[in-house]
Protein backbone atom coordinates (compact mmCIF):
# COMPACT_ATOMS: atom_id res chain seq x y z
CA UNK A 1 0.00 0.00 0.00
CA UNK A 2 1.20 3.55 -0.89
CA UNK A 3 2.24 5.76 1.74
CA UNK A 4 0.07 8.41 0.75
CA UNK A 5 -2.97 6.06 1.21
CA UNK A 6 -1.83 5.02 4.08
CA UNK A 7 -1.57 8.36 5.99
CA UNK A 8 -5.47 9.14 4.05
CA UNK A 9 -6.63 6.01 5.99
CA UNK A 10 -5.13 6.97 9.13
CA UNK A 11 -6.34 10.60 9.23
CA UNK A 12 -9.36 8.57 8.40
CA UNK A 13 -9.11 6.23 11.28
CA UNK A 14 -8.22 8.72 13.94
CA UNK A 15 -10.47 11.38 13.38
CA UNK A 16 -13.72 8.90 13.13
CA UNK A 17 -12.30 7.41 16.39
CA UNK A 18 -11.85 10.85 17.82
CA UNK A 19 -15.08 11.89 17.29
CA UNK A 20 -17.11 9.10 18.68
CA UNK A 21 -14.70 8.29 21.33
CA UNK A 22 -16.97 9.45 24.54
CA UNK A 23 -19.88 8.38 23.07
CA UNK A 24 -18.58 4.99 22.29
CA UNK A 25 -17.18 4.68 25.59
CA UNK A 26 -20.90 5.43 26.89
CA UNK A 27 -22.42 3.15 25.04
CA UNK A 28 -19.91 0.05 26.13
CA UNK A 29 -19.83 1.23 29.70
CA UNK A 30 -23.79 1.19 29.49
CA UNK A 31 -24.09 -1.51 27.48
CA UNK A 32 -22.15 -4.08 30.18
CA UNK A 33 -25.08 -3.98 32.63
CA UNK A 34 -27.73 -3.96 30.15
CA UNK A 35 -26.52 -7.56 28.67
CA UNK A 36 -27.68 -9.12 32.43
CA UNK A 37 -30.18 -6.53 32.35
CA UNK A 38 -32.59 -9.46 33.58
CA UNK A 39 -30.58 -11.25 36.28
CA UNK A 40 -29.76 -7.36 37.61
CA UNK A 41 -33.27 -6.77 37.73
CA UNK A 42 -33.88 -10.06 39.70
CA UNK A 43 -30.90 -9.75 41.79
CA UNK A 44 -31.99 -6.18 42.46
CA UNK A 45 -36.21 -7.08 43.23
CA UNK A 46 -37.69 -5.18 40.41
CA UNK A 47 -38.18 -8.00 38.42
CA UNK A 48 -41.79 -9.55 39.03
CA UNK A 49 -42.16 -12.92 39.31
CA UNK A 50 -45.20 -15.41 38.81
CA UNK A 51 -46.94 -17.10 41.55
CA UNK A 52 -46.53 -21.56 42.05
CA UNK A 53 -49.72 -23.17 40.16
CA UNK A 54 -50.25 -26.87 40.00
CA UNK A 55 -50.99 -26.76 36.39
CA UNK A 56 -54.14 -24.53 36.09
CA UNK A 57 -55.78 -22.87 33.25
CA UNK A 58 -54.33 -19.79 32.56
CA UNK A 59 -56.66 -16.57 32.88
CA UNK A 60 -58.08 -14.83 30.09
CA UNK A 61 -57.10 -12.35 28.12
CA UNK A 62 -59.96 -10.18 29.08
CA UNK A 63 -59.19 -11.17 32.97
CA UNK A 64 -55.94 -9.57 31.98
CA UNK A 65 -57.16 -6.42 30.87
CA UNK A 66 -59.88 -5.83 33.62
CA UNK A 67 -57.29 -6.72 35.86
CA UNK A 68 -55.01 -3.95 34.34
CA UNK A 69 -57.81 -1.35 34.06
CA UNK A 70 -58.88 -1.58 37.60
CA UNK A 71 -54.83 -1.21 38.94
CA UNK A 72 -55.01 2.09 36.43
CA UNK A 73 -58.31 4.07 37.12
CA UNK A 74 -58.84 6.24 34.39
CA UNK A 75 -55.95 4.64 31.91
CA UNK A 76 -56.84 2.73 28.99
CA UNK A 77 -55.18 0.05 27.52
CA UNK A 78 -52.48 0.15 24.68
CA UNK A 79 -50.50 -3.15 24.80
CA UNK A 80 -51.12 -6.96 26.00
CA UNK A 81 -47.99 -8.77 25.76
CA UNK A 82 -46.95 -12.03 26.49
CA UNK A 83 -42.96 -12.77 27.08
CA UNK A 84 -42.10 -16.42 25.50
CA UNK A 85 -39.60 -16.98 28.47
CA UNK A 86 -41.69 -16.04 31.50
CA UNK A 87 -44.84 -18.07 30.09
CA UNK A 88 -46.32 -17.23 33.95
CA UNK A 89 -46.15 -13.34 33.33
CA UNK A 90 -48.37 -11.50 31.15
CA UNK A 91 -47.41 -7.43 30.77
CA UNK A 92 -50.11 -4.86 30.17
CA UNK A 93 -49.18 -0.91 29.25
CA UNK A 94 -51.76 1.58 29.97
CA UNK A 95 -51.63 5.34 29.01
CA UNK A 96 -53.79 8.36 29.60
CA UNK A 97 -54.52 8.34 25.72
CA UNK A 98 -54.39 5.36 23.38
CA UNK A 99 -51.66 7.26 21.37
CA UNK A 100 -50.13 8.80 24.17
CA UNK A 101 -46.61 9.57 24.92
CA UNK A 102 -44.32 6.42 25.63
CA UNK A 103 -42.49 8.09 28.58
CA UNK A 104 -46.30 8.76 30.10
CA UNK A 105 -46.75 5.09 29.91
CA UNK A 106 -47.28 2.08 32.59
CA UNK A 107 -46.17 -0.79 32.66
CA UNK A 108 -47.10 -3.78 35.01
CA UNK A 109 -46.75 -7.63 35.03
CA UNK A 110 -49.72 -9.76 35.96
CA UNK A 111 -49.87 -13.51 36.76
CA UNK A 112 -50.64 -15.73 33.52
CA UNK A 113 -53.21 -17.80 35.81
CA UNK A 114 -54.99 -15.69 38.29
CA UNK A 115 -54.53 -12.21 36.58
CA UNK A 116 -53.14 -11.03 39.71
CA UNK A 117 -50.91 -7.77 40.17
CA UNK A 118 -47.37 -9.25 40.44
CA UNK A 119 -45.79 -5.28 40.32
CA UNK A 120 -44.05 -2.61 37.93
CA UNK A 121 -41.97 -3.28 35.11
CA UNK A 122 -39.26 -1.44 33.85
CA UNK A 123 -38.78 0.66 37.04
CA UNK A 124 -35.30 0.96 38.91
CA UNK A 125 -31.99 1.54 37.91
CA UNK A 126 -31.73 -0.23 34.85
CA UNK A 127 -34.12 2.00 33.27
CA UNK A 128 -31.58 5.01 33.59
CA UNK A 129 -28.86 3.02 32.11
CA UNK A 130 -31.15 2.00 29.53
CA UNK A 131 -32.06 5.57 28.62
CA UNK A 132 -28.92 6.78 28.69
CA UNK A 133 -27.71 3.72 26.33
CA UNK A 134 -30.66 4.60 23.48
CA UNK A 135 -30.97 8.21 23.48
CA UNK A 136 -29.69 9.61 26.22
CA UNK A 137 -32.34 11.41 27.80
CA UNK A 138 -32.91 13.18 24.64
CA UNK A 139 -35.42 11.67 22.77
CA UNK A 140 -35.49 10.72 18.79
CA UNK A 141 -32.89 13.24 18.35
CA UNK A 142 -30.85 10.81 20.72
CA UNK A 143 -31.19 7.95 19.13
CA UNK A 144 -30.64 9.73 15.30
CA UNK A 145 -26.97 11.16 17.41
CA UNK A 146 -25.90 7.80 18.71
CA UNK A 147 -26.84 6.14 15.08
CA UNK A 148 -24.57 8.32 13.33
CA UNK A 149 -21.59 7.87 16.24
CA UNK A 150 -22.22 4.22 15.50
CA UNK A 151 -21.65 4.94 11.73
CA UNK A 152 -18.37 6.69 12.40
CA UNK A 153 -17.42 3.70 14.78
CA UNK A 154 -18.23 1.16 11.98
CA UNK A 155 -15.81 3.34 9.78
CA UNK A 156 -12.96 3.51 12.13
CA UNK A 157 -13.33 -0.44 12.58
CA UNK A 158 -12.98 -0.63 8.58
CA UNK A 159 -9.98 1.98 8.58
CA UNK A 160 -8.11 -0.32 11.04
CA UNK A 161 -8.58 -2.90 9.70
CA UNK A 162 -6.76 -1.52 6.31
CA UNK A 163 -4.47 0.24 8.32
CA UNK A 164 -3.59 -3.43 10.29
CA UNK A 165 -1.39 -5.28 7.69
CA UNK A 166 0.83 -1.78 6.98
CA UNK A 167 1.56 -1.25 10.50
CA UNK A 168 2.40 -4.60 11.22
CA UNK A 169 3.33 -6.70 8.59
CA UNK A 170 7.12 -6.87 9.92
CA UNK A 171 5.52 -8.74 13.02
CA UNK A 172 4.40 -11.62 13.66
CA UNK A 173 1.07 -12.29 14.77
CA UNK A 174 0.05 -11.53 18.35
CA UNK A 175 3.69 -9.72 19.38
CA UNK A 176 3.79 -7.49 22.15
CA UNK A 177 7.21 -5.78 22.11
CA UNK A 178 7.47 -5.44 25.99
CA UNK A 179 10.80 -3.71 25.81
CA UNK A 180 9.67 -0.57 24.00
CA UNK A 181 8.72 2.26 25.17
CA UNK A 182 5.30 2.36 26.85
CA UNK A 183 3.43 4.19 23.88
CA UNK A 184 4.74 0.77 21.40
CA UNK A 185 3.18 -1.61 23.67
CA UNK A 186 0.05 -0.05 23.96
CA UNK A 187 -0.03 0.14 20.57
CA UNK A 188 0.69 -3.31 20.10
CA UNK A 189 -2.49 -4.53 22.65
CA UNK A 190 -4.25 -1.87 20.57
CA UNK A 191 -3.91 -3.62 17.17
CA UNK A 192 -4.39 -7.27 19.02
CA UNK A 193 -7.33 -6.62 20.61
CA UNK A 194 -8.85 -4.71 17.74
CA UNK A 195 -8.70 -7.49 15.11
CA UNK A 196 -9.55 -10.12 17.88
CA UNK A 197 -12.67 -8.06 18.48
CA UNK A 198 -13.37 -7.16 14.85
CA UNK A 199 -16.49 -9.18 13.74
CA UNK A 200 -18.15 -8.25 17.12
CA UNK A 201 -17.54 -4.71 17.45
CA UNK A 202 -18.94 -4.09 13.43
CA UNK A 203 -21.85 -6.67 14.64
CA UNK A 204 -22.77 -4.94 17.68
CA UNK A 205 -22.19 -1.09 16.15
CA UNK A 206 -24.04 -1.90 12.96
CA UNK A 207 -27.06 -3.63 14.74
CA UNK A 208 -27.17 -0.72 17.24
CA UNK A 209 -27.13 1.71 14.23
CA UNK A 210 -30.40 -0.50 12.92
CA UNK A 211 -32.09 -0.07 16.16
CA UNK A 212 -32.40 4.02 16.13
CA UNK A 213 -34.08 4.07 13.26
CA UNK A 214 -36.61 1.51 14.48
CA UNK A 215 -39.24 4.56 14.74
CA UNK A 216 -38.31 5.71 11.37
CA UNK A 217 -38.89 2.15 10.25
CA UNK A 218 -42.18 1.73 11.90
CA UNK A 219 -43.37 4.91 10.45
CA UNK A 220 -42.09 3.94 6.91
CA UNK A 221 -44.34 0.85 7.73
CA UNK A 222 -47.06 2.47 8.63
CA UNK A 223 -46.98 4.52 5.33
CA UNK A 224 -47.17 2.33 2.97
CA UNK A 225 -47.84 -1.97 4.53
CA UNK A 226 -50.51 -0.63 7.15
CA UNK A 227 -51.85 1.50 5.09
CA UNK A 228 -52.56 -0.68 2.00
CA UNK A 229 -53.48 -2.96 4.66
CA UNK A 230 -56.27 -0.78 6.02
CA UNK A 231 -57.18 0.75 2.76
CA UNK A 232 -60.62 -0.49 2.93
CA UNK A 233 -61.37 1.36 5.89
CA UNK A 234 -60.95 4.88 5.00
CA UNK A 235 -62.83 7.37 6.70
CA UNK A 236 -64.79 5.26 9.19
CA UNK A 237 -64.57 6.42 12.51
CA UNK A 238 -62.80 4.91 15.48
CA UNK A 239 -64.60 2.14 17.08
CA UNK A 240 -67.23 3.24 19.57
CA UNK A 241 -67.17 -0.42 21.39
CA UNK A 242 -64.65 -3.01 21.38
CA UNK A 243 -64.90 -6.44 20.79
CA UNK A 244 -64.38 -9.25 23.05
CA UNK A 245 -60.52 -9.97 23.70
CA UNK A 246 -60.62 -13.48 23.75
CA UNK A 247 -62.59 -13.66 20.51
CA UNK A 248 -59.65 -11.83 19.05
CA UNK A 249 -56.54 -13.46 20.55
CA UNK A 250 -58.59 -17.02 19.19
CA UNK A 251 -59.20 -15.31 15.95
CA UNK A 252 -55.88 -14.42 15.43
CA UNK A 253 -54.29 -17.38 16.39
CA UNK A 254 -56.51 -19.24 13.25
CA UNK A 255 -55.49 -16.67 10.88
CA UNK A 256 -52.08 -17.87 11.95
CA UNK A 257 -51.70 -21.36 12.55
CA UNK A 258 -48.26 -22.76 13.91
CA UNK A 259 -47.90 -19.49 15.79
CA UNK A 260 -48.04 -17.86 19.27
CA UNK A 261 -49.21 -14.44 20.00
CA UNK A 262 -46.68 -12.14 20.93
CA UNK A 263 -48.29 -8.92 21.91
CA UNK A 264 -51.68 -7.13 21.30
CA UNK A 265 -51.96 -3.57 19.99
CA UNK A 266 -55.11 -1.72 20.71
CA UNK A 267 -56.85 0.68 18.25
CA UNK A 268 -55.12 3.88 17.86
CA UNK A 269 -51.33 2.73 18.82
CA UNK A 270 -48.48 3.52 17.20
CA UNK A 271 -48.70 -0.62 15.92
CA UNK A 272 -51.87 -0.41 14.03
CA UNK A 273 -54.72 1.98 13.02
CA UNK A 274 -57.21 3.94 14.52
CA UNK A 275 -59.71 0.99 13.49
CA UNK A 276 -58.03 -1.86 14.11
CA UNK A 277 -56.29 -4.52 16.82
CA UNK A 278 -53.07 -5.43 15.39
CA UNK A 279 -52.16 -9.56 16.88
CA UNK A 280 -48.78 -9.82 16.39
CA UNK A 281 -47.64 -13.65 16.05
CA UNK A 282 -44.53 -15.08 16.57
CA UNK A 283 -43.05 -18.85 15.18
CA UNK A 284 -41.38 -21.39 17.75
CA UNK A 285 -38.04 -21.86 17.15
CA UNK A 286 -34.93 -19.76 18.17
CA UNK A 287 -35.01 -17.28 15.06
CA UNK A 288 -38.92 -17.15 14.33
CA UNK A 289 -39.35 -16.53 17.67
CA UNK A 290 -37.66 -13.03 17.01
CA UNK A 291 -39.22 -12.46 13.67
CA UNK A 292 -42.98 -11.52 14.03
CA UNK A 293 -46.78 -11.24 11.78
CA UNK A 294 -49.08 -8.71 12.08
CA UNK A 295 -52.60 -10.04 11.72
CA UNK A 296 -54.96 -6.93 11.71
CA UNK A 297 -58.84 -7.57 13.40
CA UNK A 298 -61.79 -5.24 12.91
CA UNK A 299 -61.93 -3.10 16.61
CA UNK A 300 -65.31 -3.69 16.59
CA UNK A 301 -66.35 -7.39 15.89
CA UNK A 302 -63.11 -9.15 16.02
CA UNK A 303 -63.04 -9.95 12.06
CA UNK A 304 -59.46 -10.94 10.87
CA UNK A 305 -58.62 -8.01 8.31
CA UNK A 306 -55.47 -8.77 6.64
CA UNK A 307 -52.34 -10.37 7.86
CA UNK A 308 -48.75 -9.97 5.71
CA UNK A 309 -45.47 -10.67 6.68
CA UNK A 310 -43.56 -7.61 7.46
CA UNK A 311 -41.06 -6.40 4.85
CA UNK A 312 -37.69 -6.99 4.81
CA UNK A 313 -36.61 -3.78 6.80
CA UNK A 314 -38.25 -4.74 10.13
CA UNK A 315 -36.96 -8.20 10.18
CA UNK A 316 -33.82 -6.84 9.80
CA UNK A 317 -34.75 -4.88 12.82
CA UNK A 318 -36.30 -7.59 14.86
CA UNK A 319 -33.14 -9.85 14.34
CA UNK A 320 -30.58 -6.81 15.38
CA UNK A 321 -32.85 -6.00 18.45
CA UNK A 322 -31.44 -9.49 20.91
CA UNK A 323 -28.35 -9.91 18.92
CA UNK A 324 -27.16 -6.39 19.85
CA UNK A 325 -26.93 -7.51 23.52
CA UNK A 326 -26.47 -11.18 23.45
CA UNK A 327 -29.95 -12.59 24.06
CA UNK A 328 -29.86 -15.73 21.39
CA UNK A 329 -27.72 -18.41 23.27
CA UNK A 330 -28.76 -17.65 27.00
CA UNK A 331 -26.15 -16.69 29.99
CA UNK A 332 -22.84 -18.18 28.33
CA UNK A 333 -23.53 -15.98 25.10
CA UNK A 334 -24.13 -12.85 27.43
CA UNK A 335 -20.84 -13.86 29.60
CA UNK A 336 -18.95 -13.81 26.09
CA UNK A 337 -20.85 -10.18 25.10
CA UNK A 338 -19.84 -8.74 28.29
CA UNK A 339 -15.55 -9.78 28.20
CA UNK A 340 -15.96 -8.45 23.94
CA UNK A 341 -17.37 -5.35 25.87
CA UNK A 342 -14.68 -5.12 28.28
CA UNK A 343 -12.14 -5.68 25.51
CA UNK A 344 -13.61 -3.25 23.29
CA UNK A 345 -13.45 -0.63 26.33
CA UNK A 346 -9.78 -1.14 26.50
CA UNK A 347 -9.48 -1.03 22.44
CA UNK A 348 -11.54 2.71 22.52
CA UNK A 349 -9.22 3.91 25.40
CA UNK A 350 -5.66 2.81 24.47
CA UNK A 351 -6.94 4.48 21.07
CA UNK A 352 -7.37 7.58 22.98
CA UNK A 353 -4.18 7.61 25.05
CA UNK A 354 -1.93 6.74 21.57
CA UNK A 355 -3.21 9.84 20.29
CA UNK A 356 -2.34 12.12 23.47
CA UNK A 357 0.80 10.40 23.87
CA UNK A 358 1.57 11.69 20.22
CA UNK A 359 0.34 14.76 20.67
CA UNK A 360 2.47 15.01 23.63
CA UNK A 361 5.81 13.66 21.81
CA UNK A 362 5.43 16.58 19.06
CA UNK A 363 4.83 18.75 21.25
CA UNK A 364 8.70 19.44 22.52
CA UNK A 365 9.36 19.08 19.12
CA UNK A 366 7.44 21.96 17.66
CA UNK A 367 8.41 23.73 20.78
CA UNK A 368 12.27 23.54 20.26
CA UNK A 369 11.56 24.74 16.26
CA UNK A 370 9.87 28.06 17.47
CA UNK A 371 12.77 28.68 19.58
CA UNK A 372 15.21 28.54 16.78
CA UNK A 373 13.57 30.05 14.69
CA UNK A 374 13.04 33.18 17.35
CA UNK A 375 16.58 33.60 18.22
CA UNK A 376 17.46 34.32 14.42
CA UNK A 377 18.11 37.99 14.07
CA UNK A 378 15.49 39.39 11.99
Amino acid sequence: MKARTVRLWSVVHTWTSLISTVFLLLLCLTGLPLVFHHEIDQLLGYAPQPEAHASAAHATTQQVADAALAADPGRVLQYISWDKYEPGIVTAFTNSTVDGLPDNTTVRAFDAVSAKLLGPVGVGPMLIVLKLHTDMFAGQAGKLFLGAMGLLFAVAIVSGVVLYWPFTRRLRFATIRDRASRRVVWLDWHNLIGVVTVAWALVVGLTGVVNTWAELMLNQWKATELASMVAPYAGKPPPSHLASLDGVVARAKTAAPGMEIAFIAFPGTPFTSSHHFAAFMRGDTALTSRLLKPVLLDGETGEVADSRALPVYLQALLISQPLHFGDYGGVPLKVIWAALDLLTIVVIGSGLYLWLARRRKRAPVRSGAFARRASVPS
